[in-house]
């Protein structure tokens, strides 16, 4: 879909549909109400007889005669005082669901006297639109495809900056979408051998790029003990998947922005077994692997000062006659040991030796992301991602830039005593504890251990990143969120 700003004012647009913004309880707001007087107060008659209303995440279709435009839709944005950004994503996610089907053109008329910021208006409404409009069902062969073509943002002559910036958001919702693609791609599709492929096309389409993938061979040869056992008892080969962004000036020169993603591209719990139902769903455990290498390509497309290096660690966890085993002992790339008590505590196998790795090749501030623990949504639900660090200073502006972005981010604590829930008997380390406690926290303390000196956040995405169901706001469909990838480049935006 294509994104454009103009000042024209409301009833001189051009479009299929043009979306105002409604109260509830209120009705129409200033622009809504500067709209209806050339409708003859239409809108407002239909707000008094109750056709049209103003909850959160409602668009109700109106037919016009004698105007530029065919149709109105109210765009329900909900209570004025629980007003924000991800308001007005709901509200044109709506938009983008109502009228996909027949509408081409859609004009959105922002308002400067709502209290959001007509910047974080534009910001919003262009996300919520272009996640609104994702297909998820493009294995479906009947299903009826989005006809949305182009977003016309209205804006008033006095707004400044909004051409960047509504431009910028599309790019970066595009890759947004992109990882959403990947993550709702099956498992017969998307393995690691593929993800690596997306990696490189990513490399090969934009500048100062470059990838690369290792085997089971240069894997095994880094002494990556804990991500190859996790490898082993599937026929896939696992690919440790590597970009490098190295911009020709950037702006910190001695700053290298380390991102790392647990990508196992099916997860079974292995030796481990999870339960049957919705295990389809563990198509969704390579989500942050997704976003980090989707996020890597928007940084490149933006032309961000900022040089950035991204470790992917790729597998799949199948039981088998090769399989790891509850009871074995790996040595992970820095030389620790680890007793295996759960091989369903994968991901942290495989981010063990990815942050290493990241560390040891340039990475000054590090960022992972993985969809780690059961315990994380249990906490959390579907909305935020937990966030923990051994600096509190970069814990402080991933949570920052997550909120900004729409991605949002809680910060966790890390003590230093939770660091006896991985205590082993018989091994540096062990990789799940038999207490139900902290799960997340003990996860975070167990990676801790292979992150190296420098500042060092983690994600644990378990909740936002795939959907069992609509989260009753603009990320409405079952599956794949693209989560990180928007607070990635705003992290990454507010380093340079």
């Amino acid at each position: 879909m294509d994104v454009v700003l103009k000042s024209t004012a409301p009833a001189g647009i051009e479009a299929d549909v043009l979306a105002v913004p409604l109260l509830e309880d209120e009705g129409l707001t200033k622009a809504g109400s500067e709209l209806d007087s050339s409708l003859d107060g239409l809108l407002e008659r239909l707000v008094r007889e109750g056709e049209l209303r103003g909850e959160a995440g409602t668009a109700s279709v109106v037919h016009v005669d004698d105007m530029p435009f065919r149709r109105v839709v109210a765009a329900g944005l909900g209570e004025p005082e629980w007003l924000d950004a991800d308001s007005f994503r709901t509200a044109a996610s709506a938009v983008a669901h109502q009228v996909r089907g027949f509408a081409e053109t859609v004009a959105w008329t922002l308002d400067p006297s709502l209290p959001v910021p007509l910047a974080e208006q534009a910001r919003a409404v262009v996300e919520g639109m272009l996640l609104g409009d994702y297909d998820q069902a493009r294995w479906k062969h009947d299903e009826p495809r989005s006809k949305l073509a182009q977003l016309t943002i209205l804006a008033p002559d006095k707004a400044k900056g909004l051409k960047k910036l509504v431009e910028r958001s599309a790019v970066v919702t595009g890759w947004v979408n992109r990882a959403r693609d990947l993550v709702n791609s099956p498992p017969n599709e998307t393995n690691p051998e593929a993800l690596a492929a997306r990696a490189a096309e990513i490399a090969a389409a934009q500048e100062h790029v470059e990838a690369m993938a290792l085997g089971p061979k240069e894997i095994e040869k880094l002494g990556m003990g804990a991500f190859r056992a996790v490898s082993q008892g599937s026929d896939t080969e696992p690919r440790l998947i590597v970009l490098r962004y190295e911009p020709p000036r950037p702006r910190k020169k001695g700053l290298v922005l380390g991102l790392v993603g647990k990508a196992i591209t099916f997860d079974t719990g292995g030796i481990s077994l999870k339960p049957a139902l919705r295990m389809e769903d563990m198509k969704g455990d390579m989500a942050g692997g997704a976003a980090v290498i989707e996020a890597t390509g928007a940084i490149a497309d933006l032309g961000l000062p900022i040089r950035v290096l991204t470790v992917v660690a790729s597998c799949e966890n199948m039981p088998g006659g090769h399989a790891y085993r509850p009871g074995d002992i790996l040595t992970a790339m820095n030389g620790k040991t680890i007793e295996v008590t759960n091989t369903d505590a994968e991901g942290r196998l495989v981010l063990a030796d990815a942050l290493w790795y990241a560390r040891q090749n340039g990475a000054t501030h590090l960022l992972d992301l993985a969809t780690l623990t059961g315990a994380m949504e249990i906490a959390l639900g579907d909305l935020y991602a937990g966030i923990f660090a051994n600096d509190d200073a970069w814990r402080d502006e991933v949570v920052a830039a997550g909120e900004a972005s729409g991605d949002h981010a809680w910060g966790f604590p890390m003590h230093p005593r939770y660091r006896r829930y991985v205590d082993s008997s018989f091994a540096d380390l062990k990789n799940s504890s038999d207490l139900r406690q902290a799960g997340a926290v003990y996860a975070a303390e167990f990676l801790k251990e292979f992150a190296g000196e420098g500042p060092w956040a983690h994600a644990d995405i378990a909740g936002p990143a795939f959907l069992e169901r609509s989260r009753g706001d603009y990320l409405s469909q079952r599956g794949g969120t693209g989560y990180g990838v928007r607070l990635i480049v705003e992290l990454a935006s507010r380093l340079t």
